[in-house]
């Protein structure tokens, strides 16, 4: 290996090494790492065939219930690992658009002292799409407590006279790292462009009754892998339902366990 290639692998170790119980920071600060092209290689460790064959298969390990393909950070650490089948060399931004589409989570040096470190599969699409896209998890989410009725209203009239926009849900999200929001989940009937400029109006005529300093941001229903989605659609029911002609009653306030996000409890760490 070449001594850049070292110094990248060994940028990857660093930060695998700060990973303690409550650190998201140095949790965070790995997960860029590994989503950087020039430090995020990783070694996976195939079950079967040969890297770059038609029937190569990475191997498969559950933790909690949740799956994860393993591999290895380092040439030394696949030494040390004893694995004895192929392996293959690629970025780990490869492997999460690989992975996560399957819900498969990315576990790093499942030999090393304490198990290694699992990235999530939400994780891994926050790799593969972009770290600063989606809020860092694990999440927590509820009914918003904060009182906003005009925003709401004024919402749901304008969604009233856009017949692209079937619902309307509500969260109350808190990342891991970084300030609180409050997130609006849109049901559409058509994903077009002519229909996603009306929602994209809708919303701008709509966040002026917002208060000053209340961060607000949309999701799509329609999104598979969006743990706030994913919430939206098991606990929060519309406050607007053109197919009720009314409002909807909200839902009551729910608290989403983190377990159900994927990621690993405190102690695999």
């Amino acid at each position: 290996m070449s001594a850049s290639g070292t110094a990248a692998t060994g940028q990857v170790e660093h930060m695998l090494r700060q990973v303690t119980p409550g650190r998201y920071d140095a949790y965070e600060a790995l997960l860029r790492a590994l989503a950087t092209p020039s430090t995020g290689q990783v070694w996976m460790l195939l079950w079967r065939g040969q890297a770059g064959s038609p029937d190569a298969q990475y191997g498969a390990m559950e933790v909690d219930g949740h799956g994860y393909a393993p591999c290895v950070t380092s040439a030394q650490e696949l030494s040390a690992s004893g694995w004895n089948r192929s392996y293959e060399v690629i970025d780990a931004l490869e492997a999460a658009r690989a992975l996560y589409p399957d819900h498969l989570g990315l576990w790093l040096n499942p030999h090393a002292p304490g198990g290694g470190v699992g990235i999530p599969w939400l994780d891994l699409r926050r790799i593969a799409t972009g770290l600063e896209r989606q809020p860092a998890g694990p999440l927590r989410l509820a009914e918003p407590a904060v009182e906003i009725p005009q925003f709401y209203a004024l919402l749901a009239q304008n969604a009233h006279r856009t017949p692209a926009v079937r619902t309307l849900r509500r969260a109350w999200v808190q990342p891991a790292l970084g300030a609180p929001y409050l997130a609006i989940g849109l049901d559409v009937y058509d994903a077009g462009p002519a229909s996603v400029d009306a929602v994209r109006a809708m919303m701008q005529r709509s966040v002026g009754a917002v208060p000053d300093g209340l961060p607000v941001s949309t999701v799509t229903m329609t999104d598979d892998h969006d743990p706030v989605v994913l919430w939206m659609r098991a606990q929060a029911r519309p406050f607007y339902d053109r197919e009720a002609h009314a409002p909807a009653v909200p839902a009551a306030p729910a608290q989403a366990p983190a377990a159900g996000y994927g990621y690993p409890p405190p102690a695999r760490y």
